[in-house]
């Protein structure tokens, strides 16, 4: 079944259950004579929740679709063949604890719950009892392709959305299943790693200086460094550029980090896929940690107020060494725009951050500066 965001409506208007039973019947209804054998093509923007494809009417390239990054294999993505399987893993790379890079979620579930979920009974009423929160990191790979290769053959992580320069979303899990991302609420949550070569303390590397070039009118263009090749790109011949042209300078956890913006394609992408998930996951609030002022918390949160927070994060929220996103990432932007997708979709929904937020666009308009209390971040996992 493909259901739209504009159908998975907050589940107090009605359940679930009853709306697949309602779009199966009338799908059964229009084609009672279907062909055995019959391909149904996806359209191309769809997220895997719980078994179901959700569109996000952004591009999406799937674990399951040539070119995808499935992290559900056991073997190292870019190691030669002969040398991929879980044994040469372990003896070639010292730290690798088990060969699957996530795991079932289970806090959050009875007992009863957990024995059918681990069985492959997962819906999507249990799934939004369990997901409330959205980690936000950038990759410091500068690529998709390069994250999920330190990700999955060097490192032994996952990550569930990898957001490409172009713009391209790449789904590696179904949602159903725990990444291993931000340490302590990976059961909860759901991470993205956005493509970019992350945030560095003024003068203590040159990793900018590998990936950023100031062309002679003014704008900065990314430069992927040859030992990247074309990077992977799905977009060949595509053109990256930062939103913005200049260096952005922030403290995060205390560190005072310089870093170049994301692409527009990215925050385009992005937005899209933060509104979808706020839609689909009701327990999500499409807000970040504010401080008394209504500024972004640009620190870890206290423990206390970590676990009872629903809503989006930066990874440097969740532990102090952490500060991706980064100083660049407007966080105003992503929030403002995703909240008026939200609230143009049809019955137009009072918004699970506790406002109906007004908006005539669709489409966001590139990001033209930082948001208000943005400042810096350096970069890890």
């Amino acid at each position: 079944m493909i259901l739209s965001r504009a159908i998975l409506k907050r589940s107090n208007r009605r359940t679930f259950l009853v709306l697949a039973l309602v779009v199966s019947s009338s799908l059964n209804s229009f084609f009672p004579k279907a062909r055995a054998a019959a391909f149904a093509p996806r359209a191309g923007d769809e997220i895997v929740v719980a078994g179901q494809f959700v569109h996000t009417g952004t591009p999406v390239v799937l674990w399951l679709d040539p070119g995808g990054y499935d992290a559900y294999r056991v073997e190292r993505r870019f190691s030669p063949l002969q040398k991929s399987d879980w044994d040469s893993t372990k003896a070639e790379i010292a730290g690798f604890g088990t060969p699957n890079r996530y795991s079932p979620r289970r806090d959050g579930l009875t007992v009863e719950e957990t024995e059918r979920v681990r069985g492959g009974g997962w819906d999507l009423a249990t799934l939004q009892k369990v997901v409330d929160q959205f980690v936000i990191h950038y990759d410091a790979a500068g690529t998709s392709r390069n994250c999920f290769k330190e990700l999955q053959d060097i490192r032994d992580l996952s990550v569930h959305f990898m957001l490409d320069l172009d713009g391209t979303i790449y789904q590696t899990l179904d949602l159903k299943e725990q990444a291993r991302h931000a340490t302590g609420v990976n059961n909860r949550s759901v991470g993205i790693e956005i493509a970019n070569a992350g945030a560095w303390a003024a003068g203590e590397t040159n990793v900018l200086g590998q990936w950023y070039a100031r062309e002679t009118n003014g704008q900065t263009r990314i430069t992927i460094p040859q030992r990247f090749g074309d990077g992977g790109l799905r977009n060949k011949g595509f053109i990256s550029q930062p939103a913005r042209p200049e260096l952005v300078t922030g403290k995060i956890n205390g560190e005072k980090l310089d870093q170049y913006d994301f692409t527009p394609e990215q925050y385009d992408a992005l937005i899209k896929l933060t509104a979808t998930l706020c839609e689909v996951f009701p327990k999500l609030k499409c807000d970040v940690p504010r401080d008394a002022g209504g500024k972004v918390v640009l620190g870890k949160l206290p423990d206390n107020v970590l676990t009872n927070y629903h809503g989006m994060l930066g990874h440097f929220h969740i532990t102090t060494n952490k500060v991706d996103p980064g100083p660049a990432f407007q966080w105003d932007y992503v929030i403002e725009n995703a909240r008026k997708l939200i609230a143009q979709s049809p019955e137009a929904p009072v918004q699970n951050s506790g406002s109906k937020v007004q908006g005539p666009k669709s489409e966001a308009e590139p990001p033209k500066s930082a948001s208000e209390g943005v400042p810096g971040n350096p970069q890890t996992k």
